[in-house]
């Protein structure tokens, strides 16, 4: 480490945090684990967040590069980065951080084989999975829920942020989004409908056709990132630590930065609600008119 010499000063480094957090309450963060699935968009900002509020413990995976297309948004995206693996750009700016960090490393990404070993140990999963891997997604809340592990969710929507989270006290993620008996594309769309039921960034998308679910493609904001990334960190250390109160699913929130607007959302039933099942139509009509419903 350059212009370090002896131990690392946790304590020096991570100082500010104090006053915020008490200091028995910084030595929780220092040995708590955190499971983040996905290292792209939300996941290596929910990471540097989360180390730079001490979490001494994390369980990492991704198995892609940074390309070209994530330079408007993703953390660890640098002409330097290009190509290279984002567990590995990940895992040195981690340590970068705090060199006496824990990883548990997964280059291979989570598939049904290693679920158990992700979520391992772990005081919070943190969802950053990419949108469209719904499958997976399904398989590791609910086994979060099975292992009494809170598990937090904060998409970047526009240029704000929804938010949920699923404790084993709350809805469960099946519940809260019921995704059976729908085609892939409308799964996606009731998930997103879900995540966010204000749809507050719905006002000012300028090009519809920028949202194509067939081609597995959605516009994307770093503002949305790192929005997303405070408040799921936020909260993800109030669950770690036991404290300040968390808005549990069918409960959530969305903020929006270009609306200036912070909503607190409440669909009892999920994506059954009534309110729900009007917005997943108009959203669905919205983005494809020759739908139907």
């Amino acid at each position: 480490m350059s212009g370090v010499t002896g131990p690392f000063p946790y304590h020096e480094s991570f100082s500010r945090n104090i006053g915020w957090v008490t200091e028995a309450e910084q030595e929780t963060l220092r040995h708590a684990r955190v499971a983040i699935g996905g290292l792209g968009g939300v996941g290596f900002s929910h990471a540097l967040t989360l180390a730079r509020f001490g979490v001494g413990k994390f369980t990492i995976s991704d198995l892609d590069t940074f390309d070209w297309p994530n330079m408007n948004r993703q953390a660890g995206a640098f002409v330097s980065t290009i190509g290279r693996p984002k567990l590995d750009v990940a895992a040195e700016t981690l340590r970068d951080i705090n060199p006496e960090i824990e990883l548990h490393e997964m280059p291979g990404g989570i598939n049904d084989g290693n679920i158990d070993e992700f979520l391992r140990g772990a005081s919070l999963y943190m969802d950053s999975l990419d949108i469209f891997a719904l499958n997976l997604r399904r398989k590791v809340f609910a086994r979060c829920r099975e292992l009494g592990i809170p598990a937090v969710t904060a998409a970047p929507m526009g240029m704000g942020t929804a938010f949920l989270a699923f404790t084993p006290d709350s809805m469960s993620f099946e519940d809260y989004f019921a995704l059976d008996g729908y085609s892939f594309e409308d799964q996606v769309l009731k998930f997103i409908v879900g995540v966010s039921p204000a749809m507050l960034q719905r006002h000012y998308l300028l090009n519809r056709g920028t949202v194509n679910l067939f081609k597995r493609k959605v516009p994307s904001t770093c503002a949305g990132i790192e929005l997303a990334a405070g408040v799921a960190a936020t909260n993800g250390v109030k669950l770690i630590l036991g404290r300040g109160g968390v808005r549990t699913a069918p409960r959530g929130l969305h903020f929006d930065a270009y609306l200036n607007k912070m909503v607190k959302t409440w669909r009892p039933g999920g994506n059954r609600n009534p309110m729900q099942r009007l917005m997943f139509w108009y959203i669905r009509r919205l983005l494809n008119p020759t739908s139907q419903p």
